[in-house]
């Protein structure tokens, strides 16, 4: 039962509490638990008020129901603010390369893998993709881009007159040793998430290929730089070292 109210001319409603009824009745309102409910009434009232002062900063608001926002905030959200120009392509971009580096962190990518999925992802434009667009699904047909590539550059898949000259046995070894990216059981997973077959992605790969041509992304890798060090000292192989004469 509630508490009766204090001997101080207050009603039920001031103190928030409700007149008693005749019968049994259970309560689960605000400070029934542990938290007493006259606490629980002050901090739900104090909650529905705000500080009134001159100083406080109102953006977006207008001052009246019949009126507008000012002018300057109008820019700020039209991002017409020198301030705010391209807001929304950098949040795009870092949304691009976040999903990405999610994605590649649930697969089994060398750390050079990961960056040029995430270098080509910053700065790819979507749009080409067409209804298949969406960041995950572009990121999977990335990754088998890139792996895939990869993975035959270390075998000399890529060599054309490294293959000619091999037997059909040697030609049939090496290509025993390609692990395509597509055979992972956690990238079919990820495909299936998004609904996506190989022969979408096959399909996509090579809307990619025009894509990174066309905007000249061949090279392009997350927080790695083509130009060497000019104060690191050069690269020589052994051949070149066993040339050089030996100091006295």
């Amino acid at each position: 039962m509630p508490a009766e109210p204090r001997e101080t001319g207050m009603r039920y409603e001031d103190q928030g509490l409700r007149e008693p009824s005749e019968g049994p009745w259970v309560s689960s309102g605000p400070g029934d638990g542990s938290l007493p409910r006259t606490e629980a009434v002050k901090d739900e009232r104090v909650r529905r008020w705000d500080v009134a002062t001159p100083s406080a900063t109102l953006i977006g608001r207008a001052k009246g129901p019949d009126e507008d926002i000012p002018e300057r905030l109008r820019r700020l959200h039209e991002e017409r603010h020198p301030a705010m120009a391209g807001h929304s392509e950098r949040m795009h971009r870092l949304d691009k390369i976040r999903i990405a580096h999610a994605i590649c962190s649930r697969l089994d990518l060398t750390p050079w893998e990961r960056d040029r999925v995430l270098g080509l992802m910053a700065d790819l434009d979507l749009t080409a993709f067409g209804s298949q667009r969406a960041v995950p699904t572009v990121t999977l047909v990335v990754v088998s881009h890139v792996v895939d590539r990869e993975r035959q550059r270390q075998l000399g898949l890529h060599d054309d007159e490294r293959l000619a000259a091999l037997s059909a046995d040697s030609m049939e070894r090496l290509y025993e040793l390609y692990d395509p990216i597509t055979d992972d059981d956690t990238y079919r997973q990820l495909l299936d998430q998004q609904e996506v077959t190989t022969t979408n992605i096959n399909r996509l790969k090579r809307v990619l290929e025009t894509q990174i041509e066309e905007q000249g992304l061949d090279g392009a890798v997350l927080g790695r730089s083509p130009f060497r060090d000019p104060n690191l000292p050069p690269v020589t192989d052994d051949r070149e070292r066993s040339e050089q004469p030996e100091d006295a």
